[in-house]
């Protein structure tokens, strides 16, 4: 029933949305100055339920970034204009308003992805260290505690097990097959470059899925910006925002799919699930993937203006992924003035937060917004983290009235907002594809 009636409210929308900043995605809630600054409820249900199902601290996170950017940094950045950087430039560019966003917001990612590495690292090595003297243990004293059910899954597991020659084959070919297309496809990737990241992603791969099953935290992301700025500092300005952004696909594409599988193993043998076929499965999966992914990427592409900072499909990670590649080549002149010290500060405040998070006790470290989360809201707009406020404001209200039946519903509510609004999009592109243009522009101006 959510389902068709958010269905249904995209629908509605659509006919108000004629230009750009038209329609109830641009409604003033809290005023035009706050418009102005990207504080108002854009009337979203994929936002608002994505919300729902995310926790109160992830939501109150994203509007701490927000207060912070929007509600203080960029008013007090913008007011020097003319002192920090020229006031004839345009907000877009890179040594302007736009450049302390993406640099910022660079900071905080780098900041808690390195925090976050070395602390998965640290984990990792301190249970490998553990297993070891555990087994060295065991083989003394012969003591051997298996469960029948763990004998059980372990000897589906082994039995279904996948040939290490699979493996090791499938790599090799692969790692032959890519340094030939690669460089057709980015000319400015050197085909030793795609060697060299084929010989080191198997390590990182490791680490990573180990990791991940330890802490349940995908580090892929990270992997991929060691590679990024390896790739960047090697190619030069003339090839290396490119073949960085290349490498650091390529890196992150090996071991991300490493933990995924790592964690879809680990749940067929607690389910008792044949590998080879989960296997089976996911090689299916991806050959579909690869079609469908291409061909919804191009439909957004060609239907929207995906990548435009002032729209509605800003794509901010290609943003900063990108300033990534051209930071590792340029080195700190990339940055505005006194772009780097404002990074050094956020930096600091966000080892701050999680050494409070990490080091403190329970009742103190739950209060602590989480860094990464925080700026998603920089690039992004506070309009983002209003909406998701919204529904954790929701879900707040539902548990307080009835516990028990907001804890079976609110999954299934959240769900009918997200795919009730989302589907929508489809004959939405469709629409602009066809040149078919809503018919009414719905704005707001002060009297």
């Amino acid at each position: 029933m959510l389902f068709c009636q958010f269905f249904f409210w995209g629908f509605f929308q659509w006919f108000y949305s004629g230009r750009e900043k038209c329609g109830f995605n641009q409604f003033p809630t809290f005023g035009l100055q706050a418009w102005r600054q990207t504080f108002y409820f854009d009337f979203s249900m994929t936002y608002v339920g994505t919300g729902m199902i995310c926790s109160h601290l992830v939501n109150l996170s994203l509007l701490v970034g927000a207060v912070i950017s929007w509600g203080l940094m960029w008013p007090l950045i913008g007011m020097m204009k003319g002192e920090w950087f020229p006031q004839n430039l345009p907000e877009e560019s890179m040594k302007s308003l736009n450049g302390y966003k993406v640099f910022l917001s660079i900071s905080l990612i780098f900041r808690d992805g390195l925090y976050n590495f070395v602390k998965v690292l640290w984990f990792t090595m301190a249970s490998l260290h553990g297993r070891m003297k555990q087994k060295n243990s065991e083989t003394e004293t012969g003591d051997q505690k298996n469960v029948a059910d763990g004998l059980k899954a372990d000897e589906l597991f082994v039995r279904e097990g996948i040939p290490m020659w699979i493996a090791a084959s499938g790599y090799i070919l692969f790692s032959m097959i890519s340094p030939i297309a690669i460089p057709i496809i980015f000319p400015q990737v050197k085909w030793y470059y795609v060697i060299v990241a084929y010989i080191l992603a198997p390590a990182m791969a490791f680490c990573n899925a180990y990791g991940a099953g330890l802490t349940d935290m995908n580090m892929s992301y990270n992997y991929g910006k060691v590679a990024l700025f390896t790739l960047a500092a090697l190619a030069g300005k003339n090839n290396g925002v490119v073949a960085a952004l290349a490498g650091c696909g390529l890196i992150k594409s090996v071991v991300s799919v490493s933990c995924i599988l790592m964690q879809d193993f680990k749940t067929g043998h607690l389910t008792l699930t044949s590998p080879r076929s989960m296997l089976v499965s996911q090689a299916i999966g991806t050959a579909i993937g690869c079609v469908v992914a291409a061909l919804s990427f191009f439909l957004f592409y060609k239907a929207f203006d995906v990548g435009n900072p002032n729209g509605d499909f800003k794509a901010p990670f290609a943003i900063i992924y990108r300033n990534m590649a051209i930071l590792g080549v340029e080195g700190f002149s990339a940055f505005p003035q006194h772009c780097l010290q404002l990074c050094y500060g956020f930096f600091a405040f966000a080892v701050f937060l999680n050494l409070i998070r990490d080091l403190t006790p329970k009742r103190i470290g739950k209060w602590m917004p989480l860094p990464m989360v925080m700026e998603v809201p920089f690039l992004v707009g506070a309009y983002f983290a209003v909406d998701m406020c919204m529904g954790t404001l929701v879900v707040y209200i539902w548990q307080r009235i009835s516990p028990k039946k907001a804890d079976l519903m609110v999954p299934a509510v959240a769900s009918g907002l997200i795919c009730g609004e989302g589907l929508w999009i489809l004959p939405a592109s469709l629409l602009a594809l066809a040149k078919v243009n809503p018919p009414i522009c719905m704005k707001f101006l002060s009297s």
